[in-house]
Formats: C-alpha cells, structure tokens, sequence
C-alpha cells in the first residue's frame, strides 16, 4: 500500500529502506559497467590491432557503434521500463550486455567484434534509463537528491577511469591479448548483477495491468533520426563531406517524431510525452546535459591521445593521470546531492565555472611550466580542480532536471536526457578531435599545440553550458521576484 499523503499518478514503492538502497547498489554497478565501457576501450586499442590485424576503420567501429547502439535505445527502452516493470527490463539487459561481452573478449576477427560492441552498446542503452527510473520509482522529493549524487559520481568516475582500468588489464594480460580482459571483466560482474537484480529490484505492483503500448510509429521515427544524427558524428573514418547530409535529414525526422508523438498523444500516451519540456527544469536541464557531455567527454579522448601518441606514455600511465578528475567528480558528486535542493540550478552554474577554470588552468600550467617536468605532474591540480566542479554539474543537474517528470514517465524521460548526453559526447568527440587533428596537421606534428587548441575548445562548449544554466537562474530569479508583494 502507497503511503499516507503520496499522490495517485505517482505511487511509491513500499520496500524497507534497507532493500531500496541495495537496490539502488545493484543499479549503480549496472551503470558504472556500462558507461565504463564508452571510454575503457580507447587505451586497448593498440592491443586489438596487434591481436586482430584490424583497420582503421573496424577500430573507430569498435569505439563508436559501441555509443551508436546505446543512443538508439534509450527512451524506447525507458519507456519499455515505464509500461511493463523496470526489473524485467533491467535483467534483460543485464543479461545480454553480459553475454556480449563475453562474445567480445573472444573476437577471433574484427567484423564479430564490431558485432559484439553493437549489441553490447544496445543492452546498455536498455540497462541506463531503468537505473534512473528506479530512482524516482524508490525515493520522494528532496530524498532523491543522494541516490542521483551516487549515480553522478558513478557516472564521473565511469567515465574518467576507464582509461585507468584498461591500462591496468592490459598490463595484466599482455600487449597482444590484454584487450580481451577489457570485455571479460564484465562477464561475472554481470551474472551477479543478473541474481541481484532480479532479487533485489522491485517487481511491477500488483494490480491491473498497463496496457499502455509503446508506440511503434514513435519508435522507429525517433531511432532513425537518432541514427542520422549521430552516424556522421561517430565515424569520422568517412572523408566524403556529403556525409554531413545525414544532420539536417535526421533533424527532419526527429521533427517528425515531435509532429507525430503531438498526433498520438491525443489517442494513446505516446513513447515520450512532449510536455516535459513545457517544464522549465527539464528543458534547460536537459539543453545543459547536452551542451555539457559535448566537451566533458571529449577532454579524455584527446587528453589519452596527447599523453600515448605525442608524449608516448604507456596506457596504464595515461589513465592514472586522469585519476584526479575522477576523484574531484566522485568526492564532489555525493556532496551536490545532497546539497542541491538547498542551492538549486546556482550550484550547476557553479559547477560549470569551476570546470571551465580548470581546464583553462591546464593550459596555463603546460604554457608557463618548465621543460622536462612529467605532463601528468603538472596537469593533476588543475584535473582535480575541473574533477570537483563537474560533480558539482553531472549529479545536481540530474536532479533539478528530472525533479518534475511523473515516476509513471520516468524512464522515458531518463532516456530523452541520456539520448542528449549521447549525441552531445558524439558531436563534441566529433568537433574536439577535428581540431585535435586539423591543428596536428598544421603545426607538422606539434602535439602540445594540438592539445592546448582542442582543450580550450572543449572548455568553450563547457561555457555554453554554463550560458545556459545562468539563463535558467535568471529566470528562476525573476519569477520568485514576481511573486513577491
């Protein structure tokens, strides 16, 4: 029974506090291995091309259909989680994201590899929205504000570290074959989150049946033109300029989902209810999102690139230079949590500050410093610095973002957020790394200039972000001023 005082169109799970926050530990390791595997894959990918003989092109594959699949799903598969029970969709998920990791790390070729990666980044895309819906399906109000801090951190930590645990399994394992460890890592990580999941998750309450539908017509307009959109984004190995085509035609199509989904909405609930973004939370919270993920994801690819390929420092020794990032964001994240109801969208904008200084520190540091200090030396204060502010964005934004959507509309609205933060890591990956390597072509090789370029770039996205999360506290401002006497 819903408590006392709870709202009908939001019924409250009723586990004892202690099974929900177990839950909530089995949802934030589905997460973290998951997003690990965005990032933990580009360190090992000299070892796939020694063990595999594979070509430039099965490389970006292996890197980017892994991001192509997961944003394909999202808010179908949140949605799926919103109709007919999280846990079901959750241990699906699970399940396949763990036997195709299984099936990668014994790629005997580059083509079952590519394969593997598409339906690994596809079980993730099912396995993310539920863990966010299963937050507002668990916790009420400001509670919410912890278990989205954990998840921020899980999400900053994910993502900074997986060049970290890369290294270290491929010095584990060995040069040539350590890139399989990489995928069979996951395999009895998942089998456990598989028993844990199905144990621990809430099933669909008792009661009539949802027989809401998921929206086939919706389905497929948004899956193409998130398809459009992110192809010539993720495969930069396509030279042919006409691949840019595919944006405006895939704008088009999602236009068309927007027309379509206002059509269907007056018949049936529709795959994603457009009325969330009438709420002034969720449509900047997610613009931030977008902008955000741009420049926050690209800061690593080209960091690893710079430290590997221009200063030829070994895998292991690339992600421990990215550690402090990771460890300003988790120690920051569990701190915004906790404190973003007292502060509100001022705290994201503060966050978003601290980021921008921080890398442009950065840049200062490799501009003035002395020649022979080690690069990851000077980079760690700065890194941490830019670490503390981005858990200060990831988790409170979250939040703030997701604070208005009804829990029955939660996974969709997960998925919308986390379908932006897709495409804006593809594009910012896409605009960061061609200024990366335009400016290594121009300069002959001069991979410090390079870096310095695209990481003042991607801090000027990070900026636009926080444009926008200064117009959100404008008009926050200005609305309570309205209310006063």
């Amino acid at each position: 029974m819903s408590p006392a005082g709870t709202p009908p169109a939001e019924p409250a799970a009723s586990p004892d506090d202690r099974r929900r926050w177990q839950a909530l530990g089995v949802g934030l390791v589905a997460a973290f291995m998951t997003l690990l595997d965005v990032s933990i894959v580009n360190v090992a990918v000299p070892s796939m091309d020694r063990s595999l003989g594979a070509s430039p092109s099965d490389l970006q594959w292996v890197l980017s259909g892994y991001a192509l699949t997961f944003g394909l799903v999202l808010v179908s598969a949140g949605r799926f989680g919103d109709a007919r029970g999280r846990r079901t969709a959750f241990v699906f998920g699970i399940a396949l994201f763990t036997l195709a990791s299984a099936l990668a790390g014994l790629s005997p070729s580059p083509a079952w590899l590519i394969a593997a990666r598409l339906l690994q980044g596809a079980a993730a895309g099912v396995v993310n929205p539920q863990v966010t819906g299963l937050i507002q399906e668990l916790f009420q109000g400001p509670e919410r504000g912890r278990p989205f801090g954990l998840l921020g951190a899980t999400i900053g930590i994910s993502t900074a570290v997986g060049p970290l645990l890369g290294g270290l399994l491929i010095a584990v394992g060995g040069e040539e074959h350590g890139w399989r460890w990489v995928f069979f890592v996951n395999v009895p990580v998942g089998v456990l989150a598989v028993v844990l999941g199905w144990r621990l998750l809430p099933a669909r309450p008792a009661g009539p049946r949802d027989h809401r539908r998921l929206d086939p017509v919706g389905v497929l307009l948004l899956g193409a033109g998130v398809l459009l959109v992110l192809l010539p984004l993720v495969q930069q190995e396509w030279r042919n300029p006409a691949r840019w085509l595919l944006v405006p035609v895939g704008l088009l199509t999602l236009a068309g989902f927007a027309v379509w989904e206002r059509w269907y909405a007056r018949r049936q609930e529709p795959l994603f209810d457009l009325g969330l973004f009438g709420f002034r939370s969720y449509a900047l919270g997610s613009l931030i999102a977008l902008v955000y993920f741009g420049g926050f994801t690209a800061i690593f690819f080209i960091f690893t690139l710079y430290l590997q390929n221009g200063l030829g420092y070994s895998a292991l020794v690339a992600g421990l230079a990215i550690t402090p990032f990771a460890l300003g964001s988790a120690a920051a994240s569990a701190l915004g949590g906790r404190i973003v109801d007292r502060f509100g969208r001022p705290l994201v904008a503060v966050g978003l500050l601290t980021v921008v200084v921080g890398l442009g520190a950065v840049v200062v540091v490799l501009d003035l410093a002395p020649s022979g200090v080690p690069v990851p030396w000077l980079t760690a204060a700065p890194l941490l610095v830019a670490g503390l502010g981005s858990g200060l964005v990831i988790a409170p934004n979250q939040t703030l973002t997701l604070s208005q959507v009804p829990v029955r509309q939660a996974g969709s609205g997960a998925g919308m957020l986390q379908t932006g933060q897709r495409i804006g890591s593809a594009a910012g990956i896409a605009a960061v790394g061609s200024v990366f390597f335009s400016s290594l072509a121009a300069s002959d090789g001069d991979f410090p200039l390079a870096f310095r370029h695209s990481l003042l770039l991607a801090a000027g996205v990070i900026a636009l972000a926080l444009v926008a999360a200064l117009v959100d506290v404008t008009l926050g401002h200005r609305r309570h001023d309205g209310r006063r006497p």
